[in-house]
């Protein structure tokens, strides 16, 4: 796959897709087709299944593959940026080989994480992965990898042509600038829902995103006016929608999400273990802060 300079379909909204599952846990590949389809209806740029609120940790390899099939038929590859995190490099390459074979544009990977991984590796890992042919967005999420994609460190992986964008999840918006200073054409990526208007005004590209797989429209709605500088109508929107948004830093975002799109009216449904059902209180924050957002018309 010959990739262009000027092709980023990782700009704008892309939702990092839950993935529905039945009763029996199986995965339910019709209503993901569908969830998908009705994202982009509703004003999404794309979707990224195999992340960590698509609970591909717990999927079978014919699992993972079939669901990046699924959202390709659905929405066509060039929407589709499938996460291709790996323990081992090559595994990572092979996930991104199958979905540059499905037709997606881009994959999102997170650096080593069976260790703590040193400079060398994430570099190496990197360029591992990026020999598939299609273009890498990383995933710098320390928190739970304990591994820190540094803004020098990204400004390196650029450099070498292993990385396009990063999906930046620490939570320190200052990175932004930091990141823009030593690899300009770096796109930067909105990767935590409750930071969304600090990093958009930073100059994010994009928006992997989490609460709208419940609430597309106001997700979608809010992303446009803080990267066009209408702070007016963001921060409407944001404080409207911030109760919501900050559950995507919280370990239970997974249950949280798929609570949110239970009760606007899709399907959110369970969770595979380890991950169990919220904890009644948190479930009425939840359920809460929701029929709060569908009154004020967000939903």
């Amino acid at each position: 796959m010959t990739v262009t300079p000027d092709h980023r379909p990782w700009r704008g909204v892309l939702v990092a897709t839950a993935l529905p599952l039945n009763d029996d846990l199986s995965v339910d590949y019709d209503r993901y087709a569908e969830h998908c389809a009705w994202l982009v209806e509703n004003g999404c740029d794309g979707v990224v299944p195999n992340g960590s609120l698509g609970e591909y940790q717990v999927l079978t390899p014919e699992e993972r593959a079939r669901v990046v099939e699924t959202a390709v038929a659905a929405i066509g590859g060039q929407r589709v940026m499938p996460g291709v995190a790996a323990y081992g490099s090559a595994e990572a390459r092979r996930w991104a080989e199958q979905a540059a074979e499905a037709g997606c544009g881009a994959v999102m990977l997170l650096p080593p994480n069976a260790y703590r991984a040193d400079e060398r590796s994430v570099l190496g890992h990197y360029a591992e992965a990026a020999r598939a042919g299609v273009s890498v967005v990383a995933y710098n999420n320390p928190i739970d990898t304990k591994v820190d994609l540094v803004p020098e460190l990204l400004a390196e992986l650029y450099a070498a042509g292993s990385i396009r964008a990063v999906k930046e999840f620490s939570g320190d918006v200052r990175r932004a600038y930091r990141v823009a200073e030593l690899a300009p054409e770096l796109d930067l990526l909105v990767g935590a829902d409750d930071v969304l208007l600090e990093l958009a005004v930073a100059g994010a590209k994009g928006w992997v995103a989490g609460y709208p797989n419940a609430l597309p429209r106001a997700g979608v709605e809010l992303y446009r006016a803080a990267v066009a500088g209408d702070l007016d109508t963001a921060g409407k929107l944001y404080r409207g929608l911030h109760p919501l948004l900050r559950w995507d830093s919280q370990v239970e975002f997974v249950q949280a999400i798929k609570l949110s799109m239970d009760i606007v009216g899709r399907h959110g449904g369970p969770v595979r273990p380890p991950r169990v059902p919220l904890l009644p209180g948190q479930e009425a924050a939840v359920r809460s802060a929701t029929e709060r957002a569908v009154a004020a018309g967000l939903a």
